[in-house]
């Protein structure tokens, strides 16, 4: 039993430490793509502003919360790639489809799903080639999955921004919150243009109690 209680309480100084370093992170990446807008389009970087300013309660006090409503979640996703488009061009193909039912009681932890679009963002993009990010969240009361796709364009090796920091968060929460309820799949195919993640979560009727 004794044994039982450490182990549960070293899980939940695990996980709150792994959100303690959510924040920082996602609001650094964040910061760094409206930093880049200003130097072309500050009408941009102020439209940016905004739409940070619509995430900030989610990613600073939701945050907090082990689960939130899957609608909220979903909302904050939305939101996120809105931002994301602000600073893109045309030739960048950005489309997200959500489904989940009403009325449903269904939770999840947060932000579990953000370094994935993260991810999208920074390798999918191109400045010269045409390049495309689609998105797909679907959930009921037995399954949640996400999943995304995006052109890839490999980064410079010199290029150690993040340094892959919010995927490994992202599978070390899946493990902690989600043991043995959970897969995650990623590939690149064989031309290795096209990058595919994806994540499902069963039984969610386990966790539609906080």
């Amino acid at each position: 039993m004794a044994h039982k209680e450490a182990e549960a309480a070293r899980s939940k100084a695990e996980l709150k430490n792994l959100r303690i370093q959510i924040n920082p992170h996602f609001l650094l990446n964040t910061l760094n793509n409206i930093y880049a807008l200003t130097a072309f389009d500050t009408q941009k970087a102020q439209d940016a502003i905004m739409e940070l300013s619509k995430l900030l309660h989610h990613v600073l006090y939701d945050n907090q919360e082990q689960y939130v409503d899957i609608d909220k979640e979903a909302r904050f996703l939305k939101n996120y790639v809105n931002l994301m488009q602000i600073r893109l061009t045309a030739n960048t193909d950005v489309q997200m489809n959500i489904k989940i039912p009403e009325n449903n009681c269904i939770h999840i932890a947060p932000l579990i799903f953000i370094s994935l679009i993260e991810n999208a963002f920074k390798h999918g993009v191109s400045a010269t080639q045409d390049g495309f990010i689609y998105i797909d969240l679907h959930a009921d009361n037995s399954c949640i999955t996400f999943s995304i796709e995006n052109s890839y364009f490999p980064k410079n090796e010199k290029d150690r921004s993040g340094h892959g920091i919010g995927l490994k968060q992202v599978a070390k929460r899946l493990q902690l919150i989600y043991p043995n309820a959970y897969e995650w799949t990623r590939n690149i195919n064989e031309t290795k243009t096209v990058y595919k993640s994806t994540i499902k979560i069963y039984d969610t009727k386990l966790y539609n109690n906080r």
